[in-house]
């Protein structure tokens, strides 16, 4: 019996290997499926919440795991169950801005330790094109003594999992699949078709599948740095930028980007991948890394932003409170890494500001450890000088302005500095009111 009608049918099991805001969703959804699957992660904790119905990530809800068939572990071994592997361990990059490979490597040397004859084993994680076979394939030879293409075959499947968004799902978003070779791309296709609903799209090779995913991160990437340039140009010459964008948008072919921070674990970082490789090559990119350049600067020139607008307004930046909205990397969602928001913070402690943060969604342990930074109760913030909203959670868009006027210490409103960095306040009635805003 084919391997995918053992797995279909229940005979054998499949291995998730890294549990976070992509992997765990697959596992779930698998599943559902009545797939047997197994849930791998280092992180202990992280298995423990899952065990005991606890989805930190808020992906698929405390619910669907305490009802989920995943068996979750910690223990490597129990991957000898498996012999279809799913990869999906994160892949960041370095202070250098090159991308580093040490969680994709040390995740194959755990697969490959527990490799059976026979095996599948799909890698999601984002890489360069060529790190499947040329990396990831010799380390599972290495640790498993098989023979890649003989007794177990590779393929790539870059994850398209949009962390917060409820109406792009898993099994909404079209699956790229790739494989070694023929059988091995139709056996991937397949399994991944129990769970993708929008249908699965093949292409011819594994680097063709790697190239695909960080290219359409770094198209991206490119037209949210043209809008964050303008943006920039326009604070110069006095016009607003929404209004722009909204006159623009009434074209039939515009493009709806926007400015602002632009953060992640995928959008901030697979540029970095791409322009790797290419240099390798002997490419330099002129366009990537430009875009990069500019998104990067992002939280620096909203600091300064903010900086001139506590001048404007008369107050002494160093003894003015500040207060910022959000620190995950997007709205609605519990993911603190790579955020952006973190470089206004650092900005602002340049300037001897040290501003009260709050983020209902973040972690604060997890932020406490990663970025060195306090969260505040929203209950607690009083006496404020100026307001920054950085992300778009629904509980600030909800915020009214007299909920926004209890943060204030008592001053006139043309002294209570906004700085609405996605354009969540309507700014009519925000001016009408006569607070001082300004926003990207």
């Amino acid at each position: 019996m084919k391997l995918y009608d053992l797995i279909k049918n229940g005979d054998e099991y499949i291995s998730l290997v890294g549990l976070g805001y992509v992997g765990m969703p697959i596992a779930v959804e698998f599943a559902k499926k009545g797939v047997k699957v197994i849930g791998f992660d280092i992180n202990e904790h992280r298995i423990h919440e899952y065990k005991n119905g606890i989805d930190s990530t808020k992906e698929v809800g405390d619910e669907a795991l305490k009802n989920t068939s995943v068996y979750f572990t910690n223990d490597e071994i129990d991957l000898k169950k498996a012999l279809f592997h799913i990869v999906a361990v994160p892949t960041p990059i370095n202070q250098d801005k090159t991308p580093d490979l040490s969680p994709v490597i040390n995740a194959s040397r755990t697969v490959g330790r527990n490799l059976r004859k026979g095996s599948i084993v799909v890698y999601e994680s984002t890489v360069y094109p060529g790190v499947t076979e040329d990396i990831c394939g010799k380390i599972l030879e290495e640790e498993s003594g098989l023979r890649c293409g003989i007794d177990f075959k590779i393929g790539y499947s870059p994850e398209r999992i949009n962390p917060g968004d409820k109406i792009h799902r898993l099994e909404t978003i079209t699956k790229i699949v790739s494989g070694m070779d023929a059988e091995s791309l139709e056996t991937i296709s397949k399994v991944y078709e129990l769970v993708i609903e929008a249908g699965v799209h093949r292409v011819s090779s594994l680097k063709v599948a790697e190239a695909a995913k960080v290219v359409e991160n770094s198209q991206r990437d490119i037209n949210i740095a043209f809008m964050n340039e303008l943006a920039m140009v326009f604070d110069k010459m006095g016009i607003d930028t929404n209004e722009v964008i909204e006159a623009m948008n009434t074209k039939w072919n515009a493009l709806n980007f926007k400015p602002g921070l632009v953060g992640g674990h995928c959008i901030g970082v697979d540029p970095y991948y791409f322009t790797y490789e290419a240099e390798k090559l002997g490419y330099h990119s002129q366009i990537i890394l430009s875009g990069r350049k500019i998104n990067d600067s992002m939280g620096e020139f909203v600091a300064d932003a903010l900086i001139k607008q506590l001048i404007l307004s008369g107050k002494t930046p160093i003894n003015s409170k500040v207060i910022i909205l959000g620190i995950t990397f997007k709205e609605n969602c519990p993911d603190i890494r790579n955020s952006k928001v973190t470089d206004i913070i650092k900005r602002l402690n340049d300037y001897g500001i040290f501003p009260n943060v709050v983020d209902p969604l973040a972690d604060p342990v997890l932020t406490k450890q990663a970025y060195n930074v306090e969260l505040s109760d929203i209950k607690n913030i009083h006496n404020a000088d100026a307001i920054l909203f950085a992300v778009g959670h629904d509980q600030f868009k909800s915020l009214s302005l007299n909920d926004i006027n209890s943060f204030y210490k008592v001053m006139p409103n043309d002294q209570k500095i906004i700085i609405d960095v996605k354009g969540l306040l309507p700014l009519s009635e925000v001016k009408e009111a006569g607070y001082r805003i300004w926003r990207l």
